[in-house]
């Protein structure tokens, strides 16, 4: 494992992102570990000493928990490690923060041991240590053989400025790749821009929510605000001056490929209506699977004569206030805007579909404090290691649990034996929040736990259910009549605004967007409502194409997905430079390869919890009931996978 060395530590730029020197008193110290996550402390401890004897001599956790930043361990063991602490931290200051100690493999394999009570076996190591930074694996990679002119000769069109086409505009800039951004909307964001309804937040840590080059020490709360997240990624765009290669209020309409000259010609219209052709040499899909809103298809949608709108297109213009507020949907975007309304509306009535599954989380919208943020920025690699307390739990780490047991029979409330722990303890958690016997009823799904996406929960669901001016209605919704809401029981509700929180077309991710390649042919025919794509990424047919949060890549296992774009961005990065490194135009992956992923991914899928029988209406599954949208294997395949392209999975066609 080659790893970067001690002094390295000392460039500025990587200190910004494993722990900057501190010289501040005892006060702020102590204040800060008080704070901070003790197994993140416990590592942070052996790169300030050097001694992994510290391992050995102090309490660790037993296991690390989903959601909960300070893994299993007593009060009184918490105390011990957190008085050690700061008398290493202490002394760590009074020797003037000299470079931190990074471990060599095997060294990383004990902290990782201690770290994770053993969960962390030999074939995770690599990939967590490049995360870690104590190797440039992700950073530095993939190592690119073509030339700074061939490259400056390679013209790239994204579509789309979120998260990822605002990574995919760094890695090409730092790559020296000319390149364009093209979106429809006012500013950088995608969802985080369009979704700003009241409650809005991320449901992944904010930490792991993070590109792993451009961490911060400045989160305000655990998980993040949309706020938080539009000026992060705002304030990212500015750090690496993006800005100017994008244009904003510009939709794409199409883009054909000219097989004459083996170049994309992508069609634009600007606010003005003005359109404009751009060649391009590459064109990069980044407009993820969240572009499109659904409306349902409902008896009287569009005859409701109050303000009506989704989620995702919020009219700040309405004043809630006071109102009778009808929100049909409880999934992800309704429960977490339901309690946020609550307060000032007159009523809720919210209609429910389906129930979801909620996680325990204590800290779902807990702020984080001062002490906290300072000890993300001081302590060596704490950042780092806190960064790994969030996601590992919830990724890889719970492969068996989403994987279905043949022999396990439990009537579909489950689907092994550590499924069904899983969901014991998430009934334990809802009755913790109220002995209602109905309303548990209608909140306790009847499919097994991660079936559908989970949602994140620290009791203020149930809370706010129980209030006097919410109701949640089970019964379905038969109509929308001019001034209000007729359930499927014939019970008639006046709303005076209606609110549609039904989520997005996934299936359908490109929406109008037409692209046409080889021989004109349709992306969106092609895929009708089962989208397939190489790694998520590459499409047969569709030369020098790629996708960003594409057709197989969400993330329902706990990933970030921003680590996958940043995956995705390696692996686009690498499949430029082998076009450029073998002098070929194009390339494009082989049919075969191409088929013969979305087989193996589908037939994988249908061994995991996602699609058990008693999982039904859930937007992950197209009108067959595959599962074209979600990533079927670990992270660490993903990593693996897309460290660069195999030339022999490609047709490379010379000029």
């Amino acid at each position: 494992m080659p790893h970067v060395t001690g002094a390295a530590v000392r460039d500025p730029e990587l200190a910004r992102l494993t722990g900057l020197p501190f010289d501040d008193p005892d006060e702020v110290i102590r204040a800060a570990i008080a704070e901070a996550s003790v197994p993140a402390l416990l590592m942070s401890m052996v790169h300030m000493t050097g001694d992994l004897a510290i391992l050995d001599e102090l309490p660790g956790p037993y296991m690390l928990i989903a959601m909960d930043l300070q893994g299993a361990m007593s009060e009184p063991d918490k105390q011990v490690v957190r008085d050690r602490a700061f008398e290493v931290a202490r002394d760590y200051r009074d020797r003037g923060c000299p470079p931190p100690f990074i471990p060599d493999e095997h060294q990383l394999r004990v902290m990782l041991d201690v770290m994770s009570a053993g969960q962390v076996t030999e074939e995770f190591v690599d990939y967590i240590a490049a995360d870690l930074r104590f190797t440039d694996k992700d950073q530095a990679g993939p190592v690119l053989s073509s030339t700074a002119e061939q490259r400056a000769g390679f013209p790239v069109v994204v579509i789309g400025c979120g998260e990822s086409g605002l990574l995919a505009g760094i890695k090409l800039k730092q790559a020296g790749i000319p390149f364009t951004i093209i979106d429809k909307q006012s500013g950088v964001g995608g969802t985080w821009l369009a979704n700003r309804y009241p409650g809005c937040r991320v449901d992944i840590a904010s930490q792991y929510y993070t590109y792993s080059f451009e961490p911060i020490d400045h989160w305000q709360h655990h998980y993040a605000t949309q706020p938080e997240i539009l000026q992060y990624l705002g304030d990212v765009m500015d750090r690496y001056q993006i800005g100017e290669h994008i244009r904003f209020e510009t939709e794409v309409i199409g883009a054909a490929w000219d097989e004459a000259t083996s170049t994309w010609q992508v069609q634009i219209r600007d606010a003005a209506g003005v359109c404009e052709t751009l060649t391009a040499r590459g064109l990069i899909c980044a407009v993820g699977q969240f572009s499109n809103p659904v409306i349902p298809d409902i008896k009287g949608a569009k005859g409701f004569d109050c303000p009506s709108f989704h989620t995702a297109d919020w009219d700040d213009s309405v004043d809630l206030a006071g109102k009778r507020v009808a929100v049909i949907g409880a999934g992800a975007s309704g429960f977490q805007l339901v309690p946020a309304i609550a307060e000032t509306t007159a009523h809720v009535d919210v209609y429910q579909r389906t129930a979801q599954w909620m996680a325990p989380n204590v800290n779902y919208h807990a702020p984080v404090g001062d002490g906290a943020r300072w000890a993300t920025r001081h302590l060596p690699y704490y950042g780092r290691w806190l960064r790994f307390v969030t996601w590992w739990p919830i990724a890889d780490a719970l492969n068996e649990q989403i994987t279905i047991d043949p022999e396990w029979d439990n009537g579909g409330l489950s689907v092994s034996a550590g499924n069904h722990t899983i969901r014991e303890v998430f009934v334990a958690w809802m009755q913790a929040f109220t002995t209602d016997e109905e309303l548990l009823a209608k909140v306790t799904p009847k499919y097994p736990p991660m079936g559908k996406r989970t949602l994140q929960d620290d009791g203020t669901w149930l809370t706010t259910l129980q209030r006097d001016d919410v109701e949640l209605i089970t019964d379905g919704v038969a109509e929308i009549t001019p001034d209000g809401v007729t359930d499927g029981a014939g019970v008639h509700r006046p709303a005076d605004v209606l609110l549609w929180a039904t989520g997005f077309d996934v299936n359908h991710q490109l929406g109008p967007v037409d692209i046409r390649g080889v021989g004109g042919v349709g992306l969106n025919d092609a895929w009708g409502d089962a989208a397939y794509a190489y790694l998520g990424i590459t499409v047969n047919d569709f030369p020098n194409f790629f996708c960003m949060f594409g057709p197989g890549t969400n993330a329902v296992n706990g990933a970030s997905l921003i680590y996958n774009s940043e995956c995705q961005m390696r692996y686009i990065l690498g499949c430029i430079d082998m076009v450029l490194t073998s002098g070929a135009a194009s390339a494009m992956p082989r049919a075969e390869v191409c088929t013969d992923y979305d087989r193996r991914s589908q037939a994988r899928l249908k061994t995991m919890v996602y699609s058990h029988p008693a999982v039904t209406s859930s937007y992950y599954k197209n009108s067959a009931g595959e599962l074209p949208t979600l990533f079927a294997w670990r992270i660490v395949d993903y990593w693996k996978w897309t460290h660069r392209p195999n030339p022999d999975d490609y047709e490379l066609d010379k000029p």
